[in-house]
């Protein structure tokens, strides 16, 4: 009886698996998806935060992590253009939420056409949250088939608190316009970063690796996906990694599973998404978070 009732309560007490989430046009604000396995999604069907800072304040491409303060940190892109920065919040419930802020990390660049797809990592190892994300300067780097105000690379800033950040630098050159990168940790010195060739016609995801979380990253890999994939998040169940990615060339979400980031296998039939989610991340909140969420959304 006693082991019985601890398996139930360790079972109660386990983390969920909870996705963000935004639908076009991206005026509404944050949704957010919730599962037990990482593979099979509900939608929460309503919107936590609405978008009040930037030129166009929208609400593309949200990232939360839950740093070791408890608190869940937010990023996204507030505008397709004329932004120099993103937007961030912060929750204890992700319910409640902090005053919005601009982040102007790009400021300091006055050719720089965008900002997008802020995405948040916590290095355990420095002990700071780095934050990557797109950016084209224009005439700055080689390009293909790119006009040069969709040659992008990959910049990034580190905090500790949100309220005094680095200087933002280049994070990868892979020699090609690239965005929607995401940081994977394995293992110690470790690293996996996900990222969408942004070329013409590739348009599809790669890998690349490194020893720290700043990389330097290499060995960018041949491409896993199709062509028209991007916005990938990655979260692992058991033994694989699974990665989700819009592949809005075919207007469907999508996820590929791998033990090693060298072979990749299909595994749409295994997994449901919500119609309508678009380019999210994948973290952790407690049950307790969750309900609280469930109670808002059955009370309103």
């Amino acid at each position: 009886m006693l082991i019985v009732l601890a398996g139930f309560l360790s079972s109660c007490s386990k983390d969920i698996y909870m996705f963000t989430s935004f639908h076009e046009p991206a005026d509404e604000g944050l949704r957010l998806l919730y599962s037990d396995d990482a593979y099979h999604w509900n939608d929460l069907k309503q919107v936590f935060l609405k978008p009040t800072v930037g030129t166009e304040k929208v609400m593309r491409d949200p990232s939360i992590v839950r740093g070791p303060d408890g608190l869940f940190h937010l990023v996204w892109t507030c505008s397709w253009k004329g932004d120099k920065g993103f937007g961030y919040a912060e929750s204890k419930d992700l319910i409640n939420w902090s005053e919005q802020r601009f982040i102007p990390v790009m400021e300091h660049e006055p050719t720089a056409v965008n900002v997008w797809a802020p995405e948040l990592f916590y290095d355990d190892e420095t002990k700071q949250y780095v934050i990557i994300w797109a950016t084209t300067i224009p005439y700055r780097f080689e390009k293909g088939e790119e006009e040069e105000k969709n040659n992008h690379r990959i910049y990034y800033t580190t905090t500790t608190d949100f309220k005094s950040f680095s200087k933002a630098q280049l994070f990868l050159d892979p020699g090609f316009s690239v965005i929607d990168a995401v940081i994977v940790k394995r293992e110690p010195k470790d690293y996996v970063l996900v990222l969408k060739d942004n070329t013409r016609p590739n348009r599809n995801l790669k890998v690349a690796f490194a020893e720290q979380a700043i990389g330097p990253y290499h060995d960018v890999s041949e491409s896993f996906s199709g062509m028209k994939t991007e916005g990938p998040t990655v979260v692992k169940a058991a033994t694989d990694y699974l990665i989700y990615f819009d592949s809005y060339g075919d207007k469907k979400y999508k996820a590929i599973a791998t033990k090693d980031f060298k072979e990749f296998k299909a595994i749409d039939e295994k997994v449901s998404i919500p119609e309508g989610h678009k380019h999210g991340t994948i973290f952790k909140a407690s049950r307790d978070v969750l309900k609280g969420l469930k109670d808002l959304v059955n009370h309103d």
